[in-house]
């Protein structure tokens, strides 16, 4: 993949793929993506949410932009960093979602190409690219979810097989994903972290079981797999055996980037609370001074405050962007992205419960909307915990970003 684009080019490949998308992107996608996991996430197991993503996802895969960056070789675009920031640029400019979203092409893709052998890169990649499988993570369980390197599910070999007994926690998705990444103890000598494997596993292999988790707002994405006497092929293991810890660092390190990322580019935004009140009366109509601003300096305060706040995320999160796509590894600057977004995105939904008031107890189904904040509200407990809690995050910064020494 090229890194050095001039700005001449990259003004013409603008012009191209501004044309390129006003022909091929569906008049119903425009405005619709708030978040990078907002879209198709491909897999046998879901299908597309509306025609609109499958035609937009078959004319991108034909492009070779359901991975714009990412090889040729193996059905990627092969664009630069630059030209990749102008497509994403031109994307958000519209409030497309991606061709294709998840894990597959967030998490394990760029491990894969980083970490993997040769023939797993040529057994998997193509088919992220091509939306054939669905992933999802296997890391937490129940005794192992903050001090991940606790964890116990075991790999025994046996010939050219692991057979794998124990469970996994809060698998987002497990239900209807295709294959999992999976951190399995292929080893209890030395330090815990020392006896770990990165291990990529068959969901539909015999012994696996799922079973989805309710959360307090009433819908979940989670879910416990258990394992029982189910094999997998050595061959699978990316990396060394009894050496998946650092690759499972590695993988953070992409997790807590683009979730901190997702996570603050959701929730409420100035644009979604039209129609809240304010005192019982409609943000959009009541309480403006004679210049249309809200009378309310401190309400105001906190609305300037959230756009300012949601604005640096988002440079912040580009900068790192372009440092991966040029060359460089992701590290422990990650953990400022969780940190930082899942924060962000909770005082978001606390100042849209206060705008809204008691039109925000109402409990009901349905998108950003009165009726359906206080799901949203409780939901967003949780993200200062899933995907490493804050405590852990700042301990991350202030360690390995700080450089800060370990309290006595």
């Amino acid at each position: 993949m090229s890194t050095s684009v001039s700005n001449d080019e990259l003004d013409r490949f603008r012009r191209e793929t501004v044309a390129w998308i006003e022909a091929h992107a569906p008049r119903g996608l425009y405005g619709t993506a708030t978040t990078p996991f907002q879209g198709y996430w491909g897999g046998t197991r879901s299908g597309f949410p509306n025609d609109d993503y499958r035609v937009w996802f078959e004319a991108a895969l034909a492009r070779g932009w359901t991975a714009p960056a990412w090889p040729r070789a193996y059905g990627g675009g092969g664009l630069s960093t630059g030209e990749y920031n102008v497509f994403r640029e031109e994307l958000l400019a519209r409030k497309l979602p991606l061709p294709l979203v998840g894990l597959g092409i967030a998490m394990i893709g760029p491990i894969l190409l980083s970490r993997a052998s040769v023939e797993l890169q040529a057994i998997h990649v193509p088919r992220i690219v091509r939306g054939e499988v669905r992933w999802c993570q296997g890391y937490s369980e129940p005794g192992a979810g903050s001090d991940l390197a606790s964890l116990t599910t075991k790999a025994v070999r046996d010939g050219e097989d692991f057979v794998i007994n124990g469970q996994k926690i809060w698998t987002s998705h497990a239900d209807i994903s295709d294959w999992i990444f999976c951190l399995v103890r292929t080893s209890t000598e030395g330090k815990k972290q020392a006896g770990i494997t990165f291990l990529l596993i068959d969901m539909q292999s015999p012994g696996i079981t799922t079973r989805p988790i309710t959360l307090i707002s009433g819908a979940s994405p989670f879910c416990e797999v258990f394992f029982e006497d189910v094999r997998v092929p050595v061959s699978q293991v990316v990396g060394e055996i009894n050496e998946g810890w650092g690759v499972a660092k590695a993988l953070l390190a992409h997790e807590r980037g683009t979730v901190g990322e997702s996570i603050a580019a959701g929730g409420a935004r100035l644009e979604d609370l039209e129609g809240y009140t304010v005192r019982g009366h409609a943000i959009d109509t009541v309480g403006l001074d004679e210049h249309g601003a809200l009378d309310d300096p401190l309400l105001r305060d906190r609305l300037a405050r959230s756009e300012m706040e949601q604005e640096a995320m988002r440079l912040m999160v580009r900068r790192y962007n372009d440092t991966l796509r040029a060359g460089g590894q992701p590290g422990p600057e990650s953990s400022l992205f969780k940190l930082v977004g899942s924060e962000l995105n909770q005082r978001r939904w606390e100042l849209a419960a206060d705008i809204a008031g008691l039109d925000g107890l109402f409990w009901s189904e349905g998108p950003i909307s009165i009726g359906s904040l206080a799901r949203q509200w409780l939901r967003a407990r949780g993200n200062t915990i899933e995907g490493g809690s804050s405590e852990i995050q700042r301990n991350i910064v202030a360690r390995h970003v700080l450089g800060l020494p370990k309290s006595s």
